[in-house]
């Protein structure tokens, strides 16, 4: 796997950048410093992250996330921005060579619609979300976008349940699939009342669908939570891994703060040649601009694996 080498104008660092009366982030080029940090991983930050170093403004929380190094963005909530700021995302990320992480699938919500269920209204309501989806991706150059199957049907026998959420899949998939496209499916820890929980779990649903649009979202923090042995477990699945997120455990906050050795971790995903994107979805452990600093330095000390 390359190392990625940019030449950019940018600005590193705590302190460097001075918010100042009508002065945005974007218009305050002259406190930028001319360096930036090279991460060997394509980490994405996500909207608010930066708020009180760039302002509230997105597009100029996009240039400062560029301007630490960070060399991708996700936005969970991408579908329900106007189609003015889609379009504002997209040219910024080409801009700043940025690559766009995933955004979700709108269906309703994680536990709603359940596909699980087999209801053909379910299914409508899942299969319409994909079919929005492609236009929006298309806006941002995207390529991945985050499903959640629901809720558990619990009148039916799980291997029923499996079989609805497959064609479920399957259908959405071919959506997808022409637009080079892929759904990563993600198993989360918010709920025992939710349908996928576990990583192979994940994997035999991504099988059985056998479609290059429909991979696993191995979202660390979760999987810490559910099953643990990280590294075990990413290996086993690994061939259907399409995308990775972050978050320590407890508190789901940045690396560093909790029990997960991230610096391992991220070597091992390094060491497998991965050159998706890894979002960070977790909050800041501390308030403010020292909570952002602290973030940015979290991962720079925990991507020092060389």
């Amino acid at each position: 796997m390359k190392r990625r080498n940019f030449l950019k104008n940018t600005a590193l660092s705590s302190g460097v950048i001075s918010l100042g009366g009508a002065f945005s982030y974007a218009s305050s080029n002259n406190n930028r410093a001319k360096a930036f940090h090279n991460f060997n991983l394509k980490y994405a930050p996500h909207s608010g992250m930066f708020k009180h170093h760039a302002g509230e403004d997105l597009i100029d929380q996009i240039n400062f996330m560029a301007d630490q190094g960070f060399t991708a963005f996700e936005d969970n909530g991408l579908m329900n921005r106007d189609i003015s700021m889609q379009n504002k995302i997209g040219e910024t990320l080409a801009k700043r060579g940025m690559t766009m992480g995933v955004f979700v699938v709108d269906k309703g919500g994680n536990m709603a619609n359940t596909l699980a269920a087999g209801k053909p209204e379910y299914i409508d309501i899942f299969l319409d979300g994909c079919k929005r989806s492609v236009e929006v991706a298309k806006r941002v150059n995207a390529k991945w976008m985050t499903v959640v199957p629901g809720g558990f049907e619990r009148s039916l026998p799980i291997g029923v349940q499996d079989g609805n959420v497959i064609e479920a899949l399957k259908r959405g998939a071919e959506i997808l699939e022409p637009h080079g496209l892929v759904m990563v499916l993600e198993p989360l820890s918010d709920s025992p009342d939710l349908y996928l929980q576990n990583s192979d779990q994940t994997y035999m649903i991504c099988k059985a669908v056998d479609s290059p649009s429909c991979k696993i979202l191995f979202d660390i923090y979760h999987m810490q939570k559910t099953e643990g042995n990280l590294i075990h477990n990413m290996g086993l699945t690994w061939d259907e891994i399409a995308y990775i997120q972050i978050g320590d455990n407890p508190g789901r906050n940045e690396p560093t703060t909790g029990e997960i050795n991230y610096k391992n971790v991220f070597k091992f995903i390094y060491d497998k040649g991965f050159e998706g994107v890894l979002g960070m979805e977790h909050g800041n452990s501390s308030p403010g601009k020292d909570g952002e600093t602290a973030v940015i330095e979290a991962y720079k000390k925990t991507d020092q694996f060389l």
